[in-house]
């Protein structure tokens, strides 16, 4: 028989011995604990507007008021953005509305949200292509910019980088893809799990001879199923003809209330409840359905206290 001549060597490496000296005996071993601990913790369950007010500052190129975001500015869209969280059911979201109240920034945060914490194939859709190379320059590289859990997720621009191009930002986990509602051909470009499709009722009525871009658009996200999450927001226009307004009119036509300062009366607000002398516009006054009067100034600050329920929107669960 043969007998092996050859012993089993050790193993290579640090290993511990008696003095105790170790695997973590050396400089920086406890930062790197540290950091693999961190590593290792899942990431807090935030909403949208929570991470908004956590995470997203306004760039003084994109907003009146620059400095760090806060839903109680604009608390109507705090249920809308919470919407647009994954630990809600709900699929697709319509927001018909005034101009200027911060639906688009609103928009924004939730793309803020989707690169750090859900990252996906996401889908921004403007009314054409400009303006969504418009939109890219003015508003997304500011939220990029400004917010550093996001600037460092998503490469810089460069000329040989075709990850950060004006209409296409790529992230660890997803895609940003931004295009206009006249282009088929970005509208059918690459399945996506989230799609914002903005100012709608500016859309035109066929993409390129192709349908309808917001069915195109929407078509991108079947293969995600119930995990998809749409967004239409719009300023109708014309009564009967609005793309936003049909809409709105198939869902669940939630409205934001606001309290009567005066008696606490929840309403919703209606332009031919406003009040003035004629010619003297600067005397408009809001009539209540409790039957008080009140201006301009107190009906900011009733918007803007946080009362009551949500909103002028669509929460629909497929």
């Amino acid at each position: 028989m043969y007998a092996p001549t050859s012993t089993i060597s050790p193993r290579s490496g640090p290993t511990s011995d008696e003095s105790g000296d170790g695997l973590t005996d050396f400089d920086g071993a406890g930062e790197i604990l540290r950091a693999w601990g961190n590593g290792l913790r899942p990431d807090p369950d935030l909403t949208v507007s929570e991470w908004a007010d956590r995470h997203r500052m306004l760039s003084g190129r994109a907003s009146a008021e620059p400095g760090r975001y806060r839903t109680v500015r604009t608390p109507y869209m705090r249920e809308i953005m919470d919407r647009l969280s994954p630990g809600d059911p709900t699929q697709r979201i319509v927001f018909m509305k005034a101009a200027q109240v911060g639906a688009t920034e609103a928009g924004n945060n939730w793309i803020g949200f989707a690169i750090h914490q859900a990252p996906g194939p996401m889908l921004a859709v403007q009314p054409t292509v400009e303006l969504a190379k418009r939109n890219s320059r003015q508003r997304i590289d500011p939220l990029i910019d400004e917010s550093p859990e996001l600037r460092e997720r998503v490469k810089p621009a460069r000329s040989r980088d075709a990850g950060n191009t004006m209409l296409s930002k790529e992230f660890a986990g997803g895609i940003l893809i931004m295009t206009g509602a006249n282009s088929a051909v970005g509208l059918r470009s690459t399945p996506a799990r989230y799609i914002f499709l903005d100012e709608v009722d500016a859309y035109p009525a066929s993409a390129d001879e192709e349908g309808d871009p917001v069915t195109l658009a929407e078509a991108r996200s079947l293969t995600f199923a119930h995990r998809r999450k749409v967004l239409l927001v719009s300023t109708p226009t014309i009564r009967g003809l609005s793309r936003i307004e049909r809409e709105f009119e198939a869902s669940d036509q939630r409205r934001y209330f606001v309290p009567c300062p005066h008696c606490g009366h929840a309403q919703w607000l209606k332009f031919d409840r406003l009040r003035w002398q004629k010619g003297r516009p600067e005397t408009a006054a809001y009539s209540t359905t409790c039957g008080h009067l009140f201006h301009a100034h107190v009906a900011s600050h009733s918007m803007t206290c946080g009362h009551t329920r949500e909103v002028i929107c669509e929460a629909v669960s497929s």
